[in-house]
């Protein structure tokens, strides 16, 4: 596997290289996601909130040289504020290098990171100091042609204990979701 150069940061940024951009789009587009938000996904990424008791959550398609958050569930009240009381914002398009999913995408399976600053590859990521992100859960959604179409993810601003049963959980609302958008894309209905 190859990554992205490191930008000179003094950061460890080891982004996956996305090589199946092209075909992700093209399926992506086929099955008519990546280019709005979605009110279904957006109450999917809310269960999916309230399931992980996490402050963050979000149904996560990866686009060409970015991430689309078509599904998105965020604090109402900021858990980080900076020194000059403005809070950062989490929007719908974030790059490749912020956050987790691009990981779990490239290695076609679930990461659980219980505290990511156990680990010098994912510590320094630019979601850890601006959204002050310590774990994450998520599990690729891989379509029935196998394309890696995004991710499902929870993320959270205290270490969490994940364990077997959030690592299964995420699994499953994984496949649950892509049979949900394949049938919703084969029967013509909305999500």
């Amino acid at each position: 596997m190859s990554y992205d150069p490191p930008r000179p940061a003094g950061r460890l940024l080891l982004t996956p290289e996305d090589r199946e951009a092209s075909a992700r789009v093209r399926r992506l587009r086929r099955l008519g996601l990546g280019e709005r938000p979605e009110p279904a996904l957006d109450a999917f990424a809310d269960r999916l909130a309230e399931h992980a008791d996490a402050p963050y959550a979000m149904v996560n398609f990866l686009i060409e040289g970015a991430q689309f958050f078509a599904g998105l569930r965020v604090p109402e009240v900021p858990p980080v504020v900076r020194g000059d009381g403005t809070a950062p914002e989490f929007g719908r398009i974030q790059a490749r290098d912020h956050g987790f999913c691009p990981h779990v995408a490239a290695r076609g399976r679930a990461l659980v990171l219980e505290d990511v600053r156990d680990y010098p590859r994912f510590a320094g990521n630019p979601v850890v100091d601006e959204f002050g992100i310590r774990s994450y859960l998520g599990a690729p959604l891989i379509d029935s042609t196998g394309t890696v179409l995004g991710t499902v993810g929870a993320a959270d601003v205290r270490p969490r204990p994940w364990g077997r049963a959030g690592l299964e959980t995420i699994k499953s609302t994984a496949e649950q979701l892509v049979r949900r958008l394949e049938r919703s894309a084969d029967d013509g209905l909305p999500l």
